[in-house]
């Protein structure tokens, strides 16, 4: 239980970067029209601004990135989102997804996290796609324990994840973060909480479980 912390290769982080990249191409390969305008749980986002916004590192350049983020008037959060919705709108679904598949090796990475934090980025993303369609997609084990190790203040604090007074256990993992009532949940939802997502309603049990479901317009 709880966030031992281990040292993971290098290579086996980028190996389950890899992985997880050419498995989600494949789903989102099979994603039909409806889907891929349906609402994700990034507010505001269909499942295209997503996967757009998945695969902006691939394709713009540090100058690129450097004059959207002047555009936004430094803001990156209206960067990314500006960004998000001009792609959707540019490239068809079927690019989409080959720009992900195109690149499941490029050395992209965040401002902050590293090499987790790029696995992090596209562990996330896809469950923000995945959990809003109801898919039964299951995160590997391997690589959700990367993440969950990760997991601290400073994570809660980036991603704005308010986790007052709570305790994660997770259902399906020996796995727990913080203290307070109760919030059980699958790993994976749980990993979507320390990044503040909130879910669709039965997915968490416990107390605190009305103070993390989405609500929808």
């Amino acid at each position: 239980m709880g966030n031992t912390t281990h040292r993971i290769p290098t290579s086996d982080i980028r190996s389950a970067i890899a992985a997880e990249r050419r498995e989600l191409a494949a789903l989102w390969d099979g994603l039909s029209a409806g889907e891929w305008d349906a609402p994700s749980l990034c507010a505001g986002w269909r499942v295209r601004e997503v996967v757009a916004h998945m695969t902006l590192g691939f394709r713009y350049s540090l100058p690129a990135t450097a004059w959207e983020l002047v555009k936004a008037r430094g803001s990156l959060h209206r960067m990314t989102d500006r960004c998000a919705r001009k792609d959707a709108a540019a490239h068809s679904t079927g690019e989409l997804a080959s720009f992900l598949r195109d690149n499941a090796d490029h050395p992209w990475r965040p401002p902050v996290g590293g090499f987790k934090g790029a696995l992090g980025h596209d562990v996330v993303h896809g469950l923000d796609i995945t959990v809003a369609l109801g898919l039964d997609r299951r995160v590997p084990e391997d690589r959700l324990r990367i993440l969950l190790e990760s997991v601290d203040a400073r994570t809660l604090t980036f991603f704005g994840a308010d986790l007052a007074d709570v305790e994660l256990r997770a259902t399906d993992l020996d796995w727990s973060f913080g203290s307070g009532a109760p919030l059980s949940g699958t790993a994976q939802d749980l990993l979507l909480l320390a990044y503040g997502r909130r879910l669709p309603p039965e997915r968490l049990h416990g107390a605190p479980r009305d103070r993390f479901v989405a609500t929808r317009a």
